[in-house]
């Protein structure tokens, strides 16, 4: 008998914490994304660690800017940031206020609103696929700045939510290096995914970016 996801929202207490509590702790939980044409769910199944200022791969390392801002504000609010000039990525800020530590959401199950999701990731080549990677799971979900800030305790009404779900037991948790992270930050182990899932991205090292000439 499969027992149905828990659709307790998280408390604010849970995103208080230390990020590697937070990270593994965040998979099996469900993501709720609230659209105007009905909301779209998704079963985390992959995450990234980032511990602020002490990590040479997070946003924060260098201090406060008007971009990362609100990675040094409360806990339980999203941080979104554009890459690349295209995409949008989704973290989730953890830990005591103005230490600027979240969790990147890399890639997750949709569970609820599929035929929204497919809309905009039509280029996906099955369902597994829709949110497998953080640019993808953002565009998936119609994630872009405007949610930067929004604070995913809020209540059922807000455009953000993370739900109980079903975590994911300890066993089928692994972790190894974070994704396309270069340099000293590369070394760190904080990248968390559910072992033999589908919807997990592949691992990819960091690659320079080729120079035009």
């Amino acid at each position: 008998m499969i027992t149905p996801a828990d659709r307790t929202p998280l408390p604010r207490e849970f995103f208080d914490r230390p990020v590697l509590e937070v990270a593994p702790d965040l998979l099996g939980r469900t993501l709720v994304r609230a659209t105007p044409a009905g909301p779209i769910e998704v079963r985390l199944t992959e995450v990234e660690a980032y511990a602020g200022e002490s990590d040479p791969g997070s946003h924060a390392f260098r201090g406060r800017t008007r971009r990362n801002a609100v990675m040094f504000g409360p806990p339980g609010h999203a941080y979104v940031y554009f890459t690349y000039g295209m995409w949008h990525c989704l973290n989730m800020v953890c830990g005591p206020e103005g230490f600027a530590s979240g969790v990147l959401l890399r890639a997750g199950e949709i569970v609820e609103g599929a035929e929204l999701a497919r809309k905009r990731r039509f280029s996906a080549r099955n369902d597994k696929e829709l949110a497998k990677g953080p640019a993808r799971l953002a565009t998936a979900l119609d994630i872009d700045r405007a949610l930067d800030g929004t604070d995913v305790c809020a209540g059922p009404d807000a455009p953000l939510s993370l739900l109980h779900g079903t975590p994911a037991p300890s066993d089928q948790v692994r972790n190894g290096p974070r994704t396309g992270v270069s340099g000293e930050g590369g070394v760190h182990p904080w990248r968390f995914w559910i072992t033999d899932d589908p919807t997990v991205s592949p691992y990819r090292a960091h690659a320079p970016r080729k120079r035009r000439t």
